[in-house]
């Protein structure tokens, strides 16, 4: 059972503060590597593995710091990760783990990172099973799509993420619309191997809801 198709939370648009502290350092490296592990690393065992690592990596800063929003997205957008490459009911708790991490982020500050913990967990509920499998829901992703670009309307993410659920849906013409206006996001300098994986994405979206309305 493959419950996440990529990198979900993955990149989340997530913009670097203008101020450096212990916990933005510690989130930037979160960032940077989930980034290379994610878009410069084979699809192998070695993937998974470092993903895994890093994932320990996000528990230690968000323990260090629990009053924090920033640690508890990023350590479910990593967690998602994993479960979407690693698959089967190992996958399932994975997923559910980065659920009650997002939803912890959302009491603590929603407007973090741009409102990327609506985003991530937005794309969990529409790319999770439902049903007594899992707890995915197409009312509840949408809803928290649609509040994360509440928040940040031109966010390459929070646009990616509501194109890729519009997709699904096979609303084909929205879809396209929305994913066109992510590829016009600026870019992030501090963040250009994620922003290329994305962009990259958005295109081969694109394409195939193109192809779905050209049948």
């Amino acid at each position: 059972m493959k419950i996440l198709s990529l990198a979900i939370l993955g990149a989340l648009t997530l913009v670097q503060p203008a101020y450096a502290g212990p916990v933005e350092d510690g989130v930037a490296h979160l960032q940077k590597e989930w980034a290379v592990i994610n878009y410069k690393t084979p699809n192998t065992d070695e993937q998974l593995e470092k993903m895994a690592a890093l994932a320990l990596e996000a528990d230690t800063l968000t323990a260090a710091n629990p009053d924090r929003a920033e640690p508890l997205v990023w350590s479910a957008i990593i967690k998602s990760t994993e479960a979407g490459m690693k698959g089967g009911m190992g996958a399932l708790g994975l997923a559910k783990q980065a659920r009650r991490e997002l939803q912890q982020a959302i009491e603590i500050d929603g407007n973090a990172l741009d409102g990327s913990a609506y985003t991530s967990l937005g794309s969990l509920y529409y790319q999770v099973p439902g049903g007594v499998i899992g707890f995915g829901s197409k009312k509840k992703a949408r809803a928290n799509l649609q509040k994360a670009l509440s928040i940040n309307p031109d966010g390459i993410d929070a646009n990616y993420f509501y194109g890729d659920f519009l997709l699904r849906r096979k609303k084909y013409d929205e879809a396209i619309t929305t994913f066109e206006h992510a590829l016009t996001a600026a870019d992030r300098p501090s963040r250009p191997v994620a922003d290329e994986g994305r962009r990259l994405e958005i295109k081969v979206k694109i394409a195939q809801a193109k192809a779905k309305i050209a049948r």
